[in-house]
């Protein structure tokens, strides 16, 4: 291991001491895991943070809970189990503190609540995608409130979700806005962290790809009648704002937290930030 950015009293390679894992997790026994993630927990009074949350997610379609203790670390020894196949993302709700979401190889994204009995999910949509769901991402912001959800799949598609039609027995729920400009897997995704209708994504087809829900097409800019739209822009989507090319095998995106618009990937081979002028 090695810091990126080291302090110049400790040099550039971490103590020892700092390698030992305050917590192991061994309930996925030798599966392999591809999703986590950390969430904090709060008081009663929701004041003052409590404690930490950590989702587990493994290739035997199970998720296990690991929550922080005044002693350490406990693991709860019964996982999540309406999933029928790998996991692929986790993600803790915005706006709900016991409230989770995920995404499977069995093409379904699913919430949960974990005070409901019997570890199985809240709602589901089987098929979201015609292949194995790789990502997901769920709106942070304000104006979200929580609600939307961005997902990407093994055949390249992107799509948004609005949960608020979830709750409805009779009538599977669609997405709200759907994009197949990637033409490989989406590798990542993520929404804005201000900004409640722009996402970026990241696919196999060594692209990245910013976009803006809030975007309408005109038609006399593009594909329109007028005789002056360039041809080749007709396949465009509108709200697909830029698209940043050079790396391999891109892996891994997000937005820096503090400087509004930059982003932040990882490659084969190597890092790339940029900044565009559209965000």
């Amino acid at each position: 291991m090695e810091a990126l950015d080291p302090s110049p009293q400790s040099g550039s390679s971490i103590p020892e001491a700092a390698k030992k894992p305050v917590h192991t997790i061994t309930s996925h026994g030798r599966s392999e895991g591809f999703a986590l993630d950390w969430a904090a927990s709060f008081s009663a009074d929701n004041t003052s943070v409590s404690g930490v949350r950590l989702l587990s997610g493994d290739i035997t379609s199970k998720i296990y809970l690991t929550t922080s203790t005044i002693s350490g670390f406990t693991t709860s020894p019964n996982p999540f189990t309406s999933h029928t196949s790998s996991i692929e993302d986790l993600q803790w709700s915005p706006s709900e503190p016991t409230v989770f979401a995920s995404c499977s190889a069995d093409q379904s994204i699913r919430i949960w609540d974990v005070r409901v009995k019997g570890r199985k999910s809240a709602m589901v949509v089987e098929n979201a995608h015609d292949a194995d769901i790789n990502v997901i991402s769920w709106n942070r912001t304000t104006g979200g409130s929580g609600y939307l959800m961005v997902s990407g799949g093994d055949e390249g598609g992107l799509k948004v979700w609005d949960l608020r039609g979830w709750n409805k027995p009779s009538q599977k729920p669609s997405p709200v806005a759907a994009f197949t400009w990637h033409k490989a897997p989406i590798t990542s995704v993520e929404w804005h962290p201000t900004e409640e209708s722009a996402f970026v994504a990241s696919g196999a087809d060594d692209q990245i790809t910013i976009w803006d829900l809030a975007v309408e097409e005109d038609p006399d800019e593009v594909g329109g009648t007028n005789g002056t739209s360039d041809p080749s822009l007709r396949h465009v989507p509108a709200q697909l704002l830029f698209v940043h090319q050079g790396q391999k095998d891109i892996k891994e995106i997000h937005w820096h937290s503090q400087i509004p618009g930059a982003v932040v990937s990882t490659a084969f081979d190597g890092f790339n930030i940029f900044k565009t002028i559209s965000i």
